[in-house]
């Protein structure tokens, strides 16, 4: 661990100046493709930095926020695009992390109805979010009984334990950028569970920061390209499954990354499987003009059981190969070794409770 420890120290104080580079280039260099090619060493860096790390939680989340959304951002500040451009130009405190972390500011609204419902809503998502932080503390309990829990059973609440993991890390993160740059931002999650179809599961409640950051870099510019070629509906589903495409590819980056197992294409197949999926289903809604309706207990039922049937069958098999239960919880021990008696250890020499029996 505390080899890790330190490769993640020296990591971050790479990125660091990286983007204080990004920052001064975008001041001296006009957008366009030289500023592209200024950054371009940068964005090399942030795929490689990565590789530095092998654990699932340091690693992960490094691959994510720099290989991944750093990268996308800086591309389209190139342009003078996305949320790194503004006029005139974001301060650099706020431009360093909104550059690399998961984080969006929220529109200003005028005080008013609006606000004292914004109020109301932020005080439900609070208490919201400390029940799925104890919903989450019971569910590592379950795994107590690890070897008594059905295969499939397991991998539902695998499921569960992604979601709730994500929701409360990137909610930490969004909250200490919120204290340091003193200002609103978005939430990363708007209840997936409540979708009511594939298209309202990833376009507007999964990971948000992933598909703002996608839709303006790859669905935009495809669907530009392809109307020169096809009709603007055709253009639209080229769009959907591209953005799709390249989400597969950069999560089997990240999966490389926690794993250092070879690529088996499972989880870009998961994506393109359900580029193909939403895309059908856009065609149905476009051909039915919006007047096909289920109800919405039967939607988020149908919704959900695709996903949870797909991630199943091509998502969780790579996923469980690097033996995420295992090294999750012996990543934790470790860390709660270092905050309780601040003694730094392998993860590889922790002892996990979870998996005694």
């Amino acid at each position: 661990m505390e080899g890790e420890v330190d490769n993640f120290i020296v990591v971050w104080i790479v990125v660091l100046p990286c983007l204080l580079y990004c920052y001064t280039v975008g001041r001296l260099i006009p957008q366009g493709t030289t500023r592209l090619v200024a950054l371009s060493i940068v964005t090399c860096l942030f795929l490689w930095l990565p590789l530095k790390l092998t654990t699932m939680h340091l690693g992960g989340l490094t691959s994510f926020f720099i290989a991944w959304l750093a990268n996308f951002k800086l591309f389209l500040f190139a342009y003078g695009k996305g949320p790194l451009s503004s006029n005139p130009p974001i301060p650099m405190l706020l431009f360093i992390p909104m550059a690399c972390l998961p984080i969006k500011t929220a529109r200003t609204s005028s005080s008013g109805p609006e606000s004292s419902t914004k109020e109301s809503k932020k005080k439900v998502i609070k208490k919201i979010s400390l029940f799925k932080i104890l919903l989450f503390g019971m569910l590592l309990k379950v795994y107590d009984y690890n070897e008594y829990i059905h295969p499939k059973v397991k991998m539902s609440l695998y499921c569960i334990h992604i979601y709730f993991m994500l929701e409360i890390v990137l909610a930490m993160v969004a909250y200490m950028a919120r204290t340091l740059v003193q200002m609103e931002l978005e939430p990363q999650f708007d209840e997936p569970y409540l979708a009511t179809s594939l298209q309202d599961f990833w376009g507007r409640r999964w990971n948000l920061m992933v598909t703002s950051i996608l839709h303006p870099t790859i669905y935009a510019p495809v669907r530009s390209i392809s109307m020169c070629f096809m009709s603007r509906q055709w253009a639209s589903l080229v769009a959907i499954f591209t953005s799709f495409l390249v989400s597969g590819l950069m999560h089997e980056f990240i999966f490389y990354n926690i794993g250092r197992l070879k690529p088996t294409g499972e989880v870009t197949c998961f994506f393109l499987l359900h580029g193909v999926l939403v895309s059908v289903e856009v065609a149905i809604k476009k051909a039915t003009k919006g007047k096909l309706h289920l109800p919405h207990i039967v939607s988020r039922l149908l919704t959900l059981g695709c996903v949870l049937t797909t991630c199943f069958w091509l998502f969780f098999p790579p996923f469980l190969r690097f033996k995420p239960d295992v090294r999750g919880c012996q990543e934790s021990v470790a860390f709660l070794e270092f905050v309780t008696n601040g003694r730094l250890i392998s993860p590889s020499d922790a002892s996990c409770p979870y998996l005694l029996s």
